[in-house]
């Protein structure tokens, strides 16, 4: 059955001129009818480039905001209209400005994980694979990081110079892993390595042997020599990572990681989302897309 619905989709794809982007915390059977997976920055890049009209992206709202911030000519539909993101969701453009008030010399530093909206008041962008990277290059001394905490503290720890201001938020998946689940994991598989993304907290990331992004995370276990992992992020990471790496072992370091949210876009939804039946068109007035744009622009050209 399930491969009667992906023929069905691949069919859909080309006669409705569609693009499928998947982010990789979705479900494999979803992957394999993609023409793009990745982290979503990459995926909103890939976007960009790709010569079809519609974008269905199978991920959560911000990712599709991305998307048609990169892309405002083109219609770009998040297949599951559910699927939002409780760490984007949690700071708003109101709280920023308020907070910029307060701290006028601050360079405000958003994570691509946050709403269009915020995104219009902050001065750049970063990935959590170029956060350490955009920050280092900033002329300025004083940063205010959002929304992510754990992440900011980790930008924190790799660019000491900086002055780094955190407010309280972050991905409530990532932070829920504590330090005694790691101790127990390194117990129970001693010959493994731990690959963490840096959403996770300081007493999680400082006994990890790798920290990144997820696709860095996915990088560095197929290039490794080691056969066996600890995987500290979304689970389905290590699902796909046994996929491609059907030679070494890979293993959840909690079974809390599991974003409900990613998990709610489902094989049909795709195919619900081709045939016009289901999904959320993102519409976007001119005016945001142009002052979201300016911060993405900037990471841009900083590198990331």
């Amino acid at each position: 059955m399930i491969s009667e619905v992906q023929k069905e989709i691949m069919r859909l794809k080309k006669e409705k001129d569609a693009c499928i982007l998947a982010h990789s915390y979705v479900a494999h059977e979803i992957l394999e009818t993609a023409d793009f997976t990745g982290d979503s920055y990459a995926l909103s890049v890939k976007a960009k480039t790709a010569p079809q009209k519609t974008v269905i992206m199978v991920g959560v709202r911000f990712m599709a905001e991305t998307v048609k911030i990169l892309s405002p000519d083109k219609k770009v539909i998040l297949a599951n209209d559910g699927a939002g993101c409780p760490m984007a969701e949690q700071m708003d453009r109101e709280l920023i400005l308020r907070v910029k008030e307060k701290y006028p010399d601050y360079k405000v530093v958003a994570y691509i994980n946050t709403t269009a909206e915020l995104k219009t008041v902050c001065d750049v962008c970063v990935t959590s694979s170029s956060a350490v990277k955009i920050v280092k290059q900033l002329p300025d001394k004083n940063i205010l990081f959002i929304p992510d905490c754990n992440l900011g503290a980790y930008v924190a720890q790799q660019v000491p110079e900086k002055n780094i201001k955190l407010l309280q938020g972050g991905c409530p998946v990532h932070a829920s892993v504590n330090e005694e689940e790691v101790l127990q994991a390194k117990k129970k598989h001693p010959n493994a390595l731990l690959l963490v993304h840096p959403e996770c907290t300081v007493e999680v990331v400082k006994h990890a042997d790798f920290v990144g992004s997820t696709s860095g995370i996915m990088e560095f276990a197929k290039k490794s020599d080691c056969k066996e992992f600890i995987i500290g992020t979304e689970i389905s990471i290590a699902e796909h990572l046994q996929y491609e790496c059907p030679d070494k072992m890979f293993y959840y370091l909690s079974q809390k990681l599991i974003c409900k949210n990613m998990k709610l876009s489902t094989l049909y939804d795709v195919y619900n989302a081709l045939v016009g039946r289901s999904g959320l068109e993102i519409v976007m007035d001119g005016d945001t897309v142009v002052k979201a744009r300016k911060c993405i622009d900037e990471m841009i050209r900083l590198g990331g």
